[in-house]
């Protein structure tokens, strides 16, 4: 499995060290930026880059966002298909979105939690499967017929001019 991890400068520095501890842990780890602190940079660069990854590969690879309050990289991600992106503040609440929401983008916002809190996020999240009951997939088959009828994928946006949208 491939984990792509982006933030923004709020997120910057939280980035970094759950980029060191995925890889010390054994994970495939795409740093998909920012590359630098720049203070002047936009999160919906880096959430959207993300997302049309994990997007075009989603079943075998996810996604971390991480920025200041989490609102923004989860509003970006959630605009693709195939992209259940969830802000999470706590280990039971990565357990819970993973076990019966199958989330693949983990939003994570810095400016309200510890290195170590994320550390016991990231874990959770990661080891905990989806726990496909029939209720479960029921409602994420619901969310994918809305996702169906609502949004376009990129690639069909991606050849239009202003003219045409």
């Amino acid at each position: 499995m491939t984990i792509y991890i982006g933030a923004d400068h709020r997120g910057y520095k939280l980035k970094e060290a759950v980029k060191s501890f995925l890889k010390n842990r054994g994970y495939q780890v795409w740093d998909v930026g920012n590359d630098r602190y720049d203070e002047q940079d936009d999160y919906p660069d880096f959430a959207m880059t993300l997302a049309r990854k994990v997007s075009r590969d989603y079943e075998n690879s996810k996604g971390i966002l991480v920025c200041g309050s989490g609102a923004g990289m989860e509003i970006v991600a959630n605009k693709f298909k195939r992209i259940r992106a969830a802000s999470v503040m706590s280990p039971d609440q990565a357990f819970d979105v993973r076990n019966d929401d199958d989330v693949n983008v983990l939003i994570v916002p810095a400016d309200y939690l510890t290195t170590d809190n994320v550390r016991k996020i990231l874990i959770t999240w990661l080891e905990t499967p989806f726990s496909r009951e029939e209720r479960f997939r029921r409602r994420i088959e619901k969310v994918h017929r809305i996702e169906e009828q609502f949004t376009r994928s990129f690639e069909e946006v991606e050849g239009e001019t202003e003219d045409d949208s």
